[in-house]
């Protein structure tokens, strides 16, 4: 099949445009893929639920006995190791069959709380 000459510069032009589109949409105009935006959908999920998580935590580490005792403890701590103090203290495990990364992430959130001085 044969192109009419002045075809071939408009095929080039709207090639060039669908690809100029394409790198201003992804890069400037918010554009994501698919995997992306189902990695984001997940992490806003998981931020959601430490912060529920993070407030009941820091009720049941309140509650314990010895909360006085735990929580001098914990502010001598450095904010690296809070978190683990938290986790291994029990307080954080909310429900059984937690992922190990969310009782983290939620100890950390609820030390956070827990050292924050009071207003």
């Amino acid at each position: 099949m044969k192109l009419p000459i002045e075809t071939r510069p408009a095929l080039w032009g709207a090639a060039g445009g669908a690809l100029l589109t394409a790198i201003v949409g992804f890069t400037w105009g918010g554009w994501t893929t698919g995997s992306k935006a189902e990695t984001l959908a997940a992490t806003r999920a998981d931020d959601a639920v430490v912060a529920v998580l993070a407030p009941l935590c820091a009720e049941r580490f309140e509650r314990a006995g010895d909360a006085t005792t735990h929580r001098a403890a914990l502010v001598k701590l450095d904010s690296w190791t809070q978190g683990e103090y938290v986790e291994k203290g029990g307080w954080a495990t909310l429900r059984a069959g937690m992922p190990a990364d969310q009782v983290a992430a939620v100890a950390r959130a609820c030390a956070v709380l827990l050292v924050k001085p009071s207003a």
